[in-house]
């Protein structure tokens, strides 16, 4: 998979090459790169906002510089790469997301800030037959940028590509798979530690019994947690 990432902020992506993600790109799983918007401006100051139509407060990145950076990094061959907008008015992330998202080979995230990104880089990217645009939120909240919001959907779609995980059987019993429930409570050495211990059938050795209670452990967590 090819990730490529386009930002006035390209420091921002430094902790890509820490942990399994920096050892994936070692191994040839996943290749990055990592572009300065500012290197697609073409005025002396290396502007990439304005001020916005019909007013209001804030500045809205340049559809101009946008299209320049993005078009950069399209191959040329019938690839379909996956445009990634990230916005706060966008779809939800969800592993399900990550899940599709995983299956991509090129996967662009346009890290907006300000007030966004002109509206019309979504609209004129959704008409292009080799790309698939996609505006997506990490969460009910804002962010001063698109940066951290890319961090995070890279490591959960980037840990779904085979080989990046030692142990891929870890990935079917983790919180949001397939089943929509969150991970049960988890435990190690030593059996009791400042007063609690560790649930007895845990260490019954019988698998059967332990099963069940990890389903019904997730359920009632899952249930505290969401209430969905």
């Amino acid at each position: 998979m090819k990730i490529s990432a386009i930002t006035i902020f390209p420091e921002y992506f430094a902790p890509l090459e820490l942990s399994l993600i920096g050892k994936a790109k070692e191994s040839g799983l996943i290749d990055f790169a990592i572009l300065n918007l500012r290197d697609f401006t073409d005025d002396n100051h290396h502007t990439v906002d304005d001020t916005p139509y019909g007013g209001g407060a804030g500045m809205v990145m340049k559809a101009e510089v946008w299209g320049d950076a993005i078009d950069s990094v399209l191959p040329t061959s019938q690839t379909i790469s996956d445009l990634i907008i990230l916005t706060p008015a966008g779809k939800k992330f969800s592993q399900k997301m990550a899940t599709e998202f995983a299956r991509s080979e090129h996967l662009i995230f346009a890290c907006g800030r300000y007030e966004g990104i002109d509206s019309r880089v979504t609209t004129f990217y959704q008409s292009q037959p080799k790309v698939r645009v996609h505006e997506v939120s990490i969460g009910d909240y804002v962010l001063n940028g698109g940066e951290v919001a890319a961090l995070a959907i890279t490591e959960a779609v980037v840990r779904l590509i085979p080989g990046v995980i030692g142990n891929p059987e870890s990935l079917i019993e983790e919180s949001h798979n397939e089943a929509g429930l969150v991970e049960y409570p988890t435990f190690t050495k030593p059996p009791e530690w400042r007063g609690l211990q560790v649930p007895e059938v845990l260490t019954s050795g019988n698998h059967g019994a332990i099963a069940k209670w990890r389903l019904e452990q997730a359920e009632i967590r899952s249930q505290n947690a969401r209430g969905d």
